[in-house]
């Protein structure tokens, strides 16, 4: 039987998530599998990856065989490393301890890049935050000018009609008193 690793894809349309499994490569993809190693899911930023690191190996090591994307996936994790350094043990070119050594200094330098990738999207997400506040802040004073200015015209105009209206009254009553003297 020839086994692959391989995804099976799952999820809605657009936002699909993917399990990594062992299957006969005679299975359809979505099909019978024999056991399910990890997942992967490409929606969230850095993409992200659970998997379950020793049972990859012994796959790999038994001869399974990874589709393209899933060798992407292992090699990032380290499986595919892990298992040349083991091969580099049992050719005796080096011990199992200077291969251990080899994969955790591996490991701690793609942490260090993955802590700085994340560290700057969300350094990026909180500058572009500030940054739409401040302009809804900058838009909000604009329209409390415009109203305000609004505002003042109308109490300005509200005024300048009571003036006139005053001034109306005050000729009304200086004709009213003029009228009788004038009989």
């Amino acid at each position: 039987m020839a086994t692959k690793i391989r995804l099976q894809r799952h999820g809605r349309k657009g936002y699909a998530f993917y399990p990594i499994v062992i299957a006969d490569s005679r299975a359809p993809r979505d099909g019978k599998f024999i056991e399910r190693i990890g997942s992967y899911n490409p929606n969230t930023n850095p993409a992200t990856i659970s998997l379950n690191f020793e049972r990859a190996l012994y796959w790999v090591n038994a001869g399974a065989i990874p589709t393209d994307t899933v060798r992407n996936i292992l090699s990032r994790e380290g499986v595919m490393l892990m298992k040349h350094l083991q091969g580099g043990v049992k050719k005796g070119a080096f011990t199992e301890e200077e291969a251990q050594k080899r994969f955790e200094a591996w490991k701690k330098e793609k942490e260090s890049k993955l802590d700085a990738i994340k560290n700057k999207v969300n350094e990026a997400r909180a500058t572009a935050e500030k940054a739409r506040l401040e302009d809804e802040i900058a838009k909000k004073n604009a329209k409390a000018e415009i109203v305000a200015k609004k505002k003042a015209e109308l109490a300005k105009a509200a005024e300048d009609a009571a003036k006139a209206a005053a001034e109306e009254a005050a000729e009304n009553t200086d004709e009213a008193k003029e009228t009788p003297a004038a009989e």
